[in-house]
């Protein structure tokens, strides 16, 4: 079934797809009246539409059904170092499929290019194209971190658990494992930009109550260690779903 994005202000009756999402249904698509979608609105929520009527700039739409998501008990905040833009819509994406809550882009001291004050439009739309992909109907919440590790520090100061991935170079604490990440609760998982972390800022992190964790003797790329990080989340979340799930079923 093709899964639209409708915001959580216009998740209301009448039901109505404008803008681009009504573009690509009638015009890329090319759907028809009585056919049915899925809606998402980014906050948890998602349901089975019918199409009623196609206009020229918008989609009327008839609610079939309607579940709501609550927010999982173990969360992740992915906390990136700034970098390149090469391999950033791809982050995007994978942090949508792999039910991140939050990323963060965040100035480190080697990161090469300032990190912009405002989120731009198109991460927003990555996002929602990724969550489209996968049907998941929670957005991860994006923030950008301009005044490096000090505002990172204080950005994380409510998260209940903290890490950071560190290169072999730096004395880590424990092996990144999937327990680690999937801690009841909220849980920021720093990692560094290309050219890794300065041991200043993995200093004032440890100071500051994060875990230093290490992904073993290679050096990786940050992307590769991002998406380590939030698959063994992921791993660990569905695994938890799998088991409860067979518990239940044999009551």
């Amino acid at each position: 079934m093709h899964a639209f994005y409708l915001p959580p202000d216009a998740w209301r009756v009448p039901f109505i797809l404008k803008g681009t999402e009504a573009h690509h249904l009638s015009r890329v698509l090319r759907m028809a009246q009585g056919e049915t979608i899925l809606l998402l609105d980014g906050a948890g929520r998602q349901g089975e539409f019918r199409i009623t009527e196609i206009q020229r700039q918008q989609v009327l739409l008839e609610q079939l059904s309607e579940q709501k998501h609550l927010r999982p008990a173990s969360r992740i905040i992915l906390a990136a170092g700034w970098g390149k833009a090469a391999r950033r819509g791809w982050i995007l994406e994978k942090a949508v499929e792999l039910e991140a809550s939050g990323l963060w882009f965040w100035q480190a001291e080697r990161s090469q290019f300032p990190v912009p004050e405002d989120i731009p439009q198109q991460w927003q739309a990555q996002l929602i194209a990724g969550a489209k992909q996968c049907h998941n109907p929670w957005l991860p919440e994006l923030r950008t971190i301009s005044g490096g590790v000090t505002e990172l520090v204080q950005a994380a100061g409510k998260v209940d658990h903290k890490q950071v991935l560190v290169e072999s170079g730096h004395q880590a604490q424990a092996f990144l494992a999937e327990e680690l990440l999937s801690l009841p609760g909220e849980t920021v998982c720093v990692v560094g930009p290309e050219g890794g972390l300065s041991a200043r800022e993995v200093t004032l992190l440890r100071d500051a109550g994060f875990t230093a964790l290490t992904l073993g003797s290679r050096i990786l790329r940050w992307e590769s260690a991002a998406l380590m990080a939030l698959g063994l989340h992921w791993w660990g979340r569905q695994r938890e779903v799998f088991f409860c799930g067979k518990k239940a079923s044999l009551h």
